[in-house]
């Protein structure tokens, strides 16, 4: 008589995976995007619509083109700020930064060439970004006053340096020209490089140790240290690669204006860089955000800010309105978590 023969666990376990029914496209893609995300990509389909309805310029492929090279750099910086958000901190000081990278590729480029120009702003941002660091790990200054303080001071030395002018000329160098005008595969470089940095971020974040410490740090600083996490290096860590990034939209402002440019193509994108992170869900107080938020926050704005500026709509307002998006941002951040608000009965 035969012993009888007995299913491997593993074996049943697999038939089960096995049998299970495969995803849908569409619940695919919603996987994708994010389920928190979708009231952004609502906003963005709607403004799309009544945008398009009133000018059909808009619909434009030069249109589309000009929406995704304006939306380079702030992106780059929305996409670092989103990381160092999840860290709970904040980086202020990023537009500064990126003001005085601008400067010196620039007035490097005019005596030894655009290599040692482009590594010199870079040597400049992560120089920039590890004092911000220092002074917040040392220090023990709060994020906020700390890149406050450092926003004024590079803005300083950036205008100290360039005597307040735009330096240099590269719109002859065929490097920078490529950076502001070239394309790949019909797609603009400065958006490519938003693309990559933005695909880096989303990999480190989701599917790496540093990723997942990260998170942990924004969470619960106390639990991360107790876990054995070494914060003061992740601190130092974020902001050097912080300011690396906000040198490299340095580098772009440089190849989009043709000179270095102290103040005028990076003030504001602090503020900008800050209102994409939240509107795309990072939550201020740390621990929580996505990329993919981020970018269809910074998705947003592009096509509000150049929505508004083909219907004439008088630019001052453009800051108003980002100011409110922050605004509600912040606003419906709180309502979700359910906090007791300030000034009102529990």
């Amino acid at each position: 008589m035969s012993a009888p023969t007995t299913q491997r666990p593993e074996t049943s376990l697999a038939r089960e995976v096995m049998a299970l029914p495969t995803p849908s496209i569409g619940r695919r893609i919603l996987t994708t995007i994010g389920v928190q995300n979708i009231s952004l990509l609502i906003a963005i389909i709607a403004l799309v619509a009544v945008i398009g309805s009133q000018n059909p310029l808009f619909f434009g492929i030069d249109n589309v083109r000009v929406i995704g090279t304006a939306i380079a750099v702030s992106g780059l910086l929305a996409v670092v700020q989103t990381v160092v958000i999840i860290m709970g901190a904040l980086d202020i000081s990023v537009g500064s930064i990126a003001g005085l990278a601008s400067v010196t590729s620039a007035m490097i480029f005019t005596v030894a060439g655009p290599l040692l120009g482009v590594v010199g702003a870079l040597g400049i941002g992560i120089a920039c970004g590890l004092l911000n660091g220092c002074i917040i790990v040392f220090g023990r200054v709060n994020p906020v006053i700390a890149t406050l303080a450092t926003l004024a001071a590079f803005k300083g030395i950036a205008q100290l340096v360039s005597d307040g002018r735009a330096q240099g000329y590269t719109g002859a160098d065929g490097f920078f020209v490529f950076l502001a005008r070239g394309t790949l595969i019909g797609i603009p470089v400065l958006i490519w490089v938003l693309i990559v940095l933005a695909v880096l971020m989303h990999v480190v974040l989701r599917y790496t140790s540093i990723g997942r410490n990260i998170y942990a740090v924004g969470g619960n600083d106390v639990a991360s240290r107790l876990a054995g996490i070494n914060i003061n290096r992740y601190i130092l860590g974020v902001y050097m690669m912080t300011g690396a990034v906000a040198a490299i939209a340095g580098i772009l402002i440089t190849a989009r204006t043709g000179s270095g440019q102290p103040v005028s193509g990076s003030e504001g994108l602090e503020l900008e860089s800050i209102t994409a992170a939240a509107l795309g869900g990072a939550a201020l107080k740390g621990g929580k955000g996505t990329i993919m938020g981020t970018i269809l926050a910074v998705i947003l704005l592009g096509i509000l800010t150049n929505g508004m500026t083909l219907l004439d709509v008088n630019a001052f307002w453009q800051n108003v309105a980002k100011g409110g998006l922050l605004v509600v941002a912040v606003i419906i951040q709180q309502l979700r978590s359910g906090e007791r608000r300030i000034g009102l009965p529990a």
